[in-house]
């Protein structure tokens, strides 16, 4: 095993978390957001910022515009990228846009990345994934999809209800998840600026930090050409799989770098707030929390690794990314917890970074599948498995 990184690796790690502390943290505070999010002019602004430093999309290919990153590289730039609550908007990483242009790039054809993959590569639009549906649609079972996709000569006709769908509002287009007549499942990409999609309202959520927030979509009788189908009719549910087991991963790697940054402005806060005649860290209450912040950490961090490492291998990681997504997901939300502890009145108000990454990471362990689920699905693993 080898932890060391590589001068190329070294140069992106350096170079975003200099981009994040002076491009990207100066505007934490910029009035041009709310509790649904950066607005598009923030997003725009901070989109240019990070194309000018050579730092947009860096997932996609080359080929693309991107640069290409391994798994392993992308654990360590989103890390530094998740720093900010405003660093994904800018690096053009965040969800769903960062899930729907690996998706892309595997599955949609030619025309359809001209189409729709380089303007949200280029940072021009903005995309959402629509799959979650209101009871009794489908949740955390996708097979109890409602949203329906009727065939009508070349054309297929979408009906339902979607919500919860990060990024709707403004975004360009949508990736649609629509069960057929035979029950499988297909994906269909379609602009948003259609009469028979309607953005019925935002949920107000607990976090903050997804341009668009989260919305409510109906589609009523949505005309599809079936050139538009993503990748082939009724393989929505394989392709969901090919999405969702690096998405999930990404985001473990963008909350690692909320959440070490609640870790450092505690510490700070810990090494220079006096109580009781001495520093809060020499308090073994303080000190101790602080160093099982480390540990969980540095445990996230090797999980995330791991798992990006098996992806690099070409597996397809669904139980390392499942292991993955609940260490990281409740390890990183207790450093967080454990950071407005000790920070007192100044983590549970506005006077620190620390509230804000608290409010939007509580949700990291309900997205892209609650906790449950995963350990759930780890048990099926465990039970399939012979003995070694």
């Amino acid at each position: 095993m080898d932890f060391s990184l590589s001068p190329l690796q070294q140069e992106l790690q350096e170079r975003t978390r200099r981009f994040i502390a002076e491009e990207v943290i100066p505007l934490e505070k910029d009035p041009r957001q709310d509790h649904h999010g950066p607005h598009e002019a923030l997003r725009d602004e901070l989109v240019a910022r990070a194309k000018r430093a050579g730092l947009l999309t860096p997932h996609a290919s080359k080929e693309h515009g991107g640069l290409g990153l391994s798994h392993v590289d992308k654990a360590i730039v989103f890390e530094e990228a998740g720093y900010s609550p405003l660093g994904p908007v800018a690096l053009n990483i965040h969800a769903p846009d960062e899930g729907n242009v690996h998706l892309m790039e595997v599955v949609a054809t030619a025309a359809q990345k001209t189409r729709w993959l380089q303007p949200l590569i280029d940072g021009s639009v903005r995309s959402c994934f629509c799959m979650t549906e209101p009871p009794p649609g489908a949740g955390s079972d996708p097979s109890m999809m409602q949203t329906l996709a009727v065939r009508d000569g070349d054309d297929y006709v979408i009906t339902g209800t979607k919500w919860f769908i990060t990024g709707a509002t403004g975004a360009g287009f949508a990736i649609i998840m629509a069960r057929m007549e035979d029950g499988s499942a297909t994906m269909f990409l379609a602009d948003m600026a259609q009469k028979e999609i309607v953005i019925e309202r935002q949920i107000d959520a607990l976090d903050s930090c997804f341009t668009g927030g989260h919305g409510v979509v109906r589609f009523d009788g949505l005309r599809v050409p079936a050139t538009d189908v993503l990748g082939e009719l009724g393989q929505g549910f394989r392709y969901a799989q090919i999405r969702l087991a690096p998405a999930r991963l990404t985001h473990c790697m963008r909350w690692l770098g909320q959440a070490r940054r609640a870790h450092d402005v505690a510490s700070e806060y810990a090494k220079t707030r006096q109580a009781f005649g001495q520093p809060l860290v020499e308090h073994e209450g303080v000190g101790f929390m602080l160093a099982d912040n480390e540990m969980d950490l540095h445990s996230a961090r090797l999980a995330i690794w791991h798992c990006a490492w098996v992806l690099d291998q070409g597996e397809k990681g669904r139980h390392e990314s499942s292991v993955a997504k609940v260490l990281c997901s409740e390890a990183e939300w207790r450093v967080v917890d454990r950071s407005v502890q000790i920070l007192g009145a100044s983590g549970v108000s506005d006077e620190t970074i620390v509230a804000r990454i608290f409010r939007d990471m509580r949700a990291f362990r309900v997205y892209d599948g609650p906790s449950e689920v995963h350990r759930w699905s780890m048990a099926k693993t465990i039970a399939r498995r012979g003995l070694r």
